[in-house]
């Protein structure tokens, strides 16, 4: 079955980069002790989420940045949100901080008196949502930024919600193929109750319930998501395609042929790539059914027909249909031979051509020998197209 995760959603960008005037106050002393350190850091928004690009520049001086006077060092913000400069003149600076469109004459953030001291590295985060950045906005700049992040708290805490309900799936996943269906569905039950709006939690739930031959569960919680996934906006045709072939299996399974039929049509029209694999498995529950209710038994040929159709090299569909057909065979009274209906030693035949040496080979060859047909002394698969 095609995965099917759930998708986080995506956090909020809410850099809201309000752009404040140069804080001008008069320089101090300028430059301390001879030599240089280095200087690093991380812009960050009002979320503290890291801002990618713009400059970090910086102005000597301990009380502010002088109007008109340009900066001593020009630092480039990266693609992560981090900066980093080297050879800085020791002394205190006024940093600040402007995206690529910030005018010279103004600022998103600045901090002042940041000591750069020789042979060392000073770290200098531009943390926007720090109290006293925050102060300097209005109060509709402030309520705007609080909204901003109530959303962005909600999409993290969601966000953490998927993550788990992930690991969950892969577990349950896990679980069905070791066939711990019990643990599987009730992992599946426990978390489409946290998040009943995703379509692939009931999927799973219903596969897990089909493990466990609870087919009327299965029918109802399989329908469930296949109606969620329908309805939206970019359906998963191939978990679509898995849920309706299981959903077929249920149904067969508890006697209700045509709607098992339908869901396996439904099946092949939603991922026409792997129809010859769900008309196949169609066959087969058609053929295991066929000795309880005789209504399967109507099907088999069909559905193996079918399975020829889409894939002609699937060796299964020809012996099902063979098998069916034999059933309906009659003794000629003068020679005692089996009269099969047309189509059933073709069929074994081509059977035996793609399976030479396949699970009902034997099976195969002896009918064959009792309809007196003409075998091939040896037969070789055919090449798939």
């Amino acid at each position: 079955m095609k995965s099917g995760i759930l998708w986080p959603r995506l956090g909020l960008a809410i850099l809201i980069a309000f752009v404040l005037p140069l804080a001008a106050m008069p320089l101090a002393a300028q430059e301390g002790a001879a030599g240089s350190g280095k200087i690093h850091g991380t812009v960050n928004d009002t979320a503290g989420a890291p801002v990618p690009n713009g400059t970090v520049s910086l102005y000597p001086g301990a009380g502010g940045v002088a109007p008109n006077v340009d900066p001593k060092y020009v630092l480039n913000v990266g693609p992560d949100g981090t900066y980093k400069g080297d050879g800085i003149t020791s002394g205190n600076y006024s940093i600040v901080y402007r995206t690529p469109t910030t005018p010279k004459s103004q600022v998103v953030d600045q901090i002042d008196n940041v000591q750069i001291s020789p042979g060392l590295d000073t770290t200098a985060n531009m943390d926007m949502s720090r109290p006293a950045y925050l102060a300097k906005l209005s109060p509709d700049q402030r309520k705007e930024i609080e909204e901003a992040q109530k959303k962005n708290a909600a999409i993290l805490k969601e966000n953490a919600t998927i993550k788990n309900l992930n690991a969950d799936l892969g577990k349950a996943r896990q679980d069905d193929k070791d066939k711990n269906y019990a643990d599987a569905a009730a992992l599946m039950q426990k978390d489409a109750t946290i998040k009943p709006d995703a379509a692939v939690l009931w999927v799973e739930l219903g596969m897990a319930q089909a493990g466990l031959k609870q087919w009327s569960d299965a029918e109802t919680n399989l329908q469930k998501g296949l109606t969620m996934d329908e309805a939206a906006k970019k359906p998963d045709a191939g978990m679509d395609g898995a849920a309706e072939d299981k959903l077929g299996e249920s149904y067969a399974s508890d006697g209700k042929i045509p709607e098992a039929v339908a869901a396996y049509d439904a099946a092949a029209k939603i991922n026409p790539a792997s129809a010859g694999m769900y008309y196949e498995n169609e066959a087969i529950m058609m053929d295991r059914m066929s000795a309880t209710v005789p209504a399967a038994a109507d099907q088999i040929v069909t559905a193996a027909d079918k399975a020829i159709a889409a894939d002609p090299n699937r060796a299964i569909p020809y012996y099902l249909k063979a098998r069916a057909l034999v059933a309906k065979a009659t003794v000629d009274p003068k020679t005692q031979r089996i009269v099969a209906p047309e189509g059933c030693a073709d069929a074994y035949q081509k059977y035996l051509q793609l399976a030479p040496n396949g699970p009902f080979a034997a099976d195969a060859k002896a009918v064959l020998a009792e309809m007196s047909e003409t075998q091939q002394t040896s037969y070789k698969a055919s090449k798939k197209h």
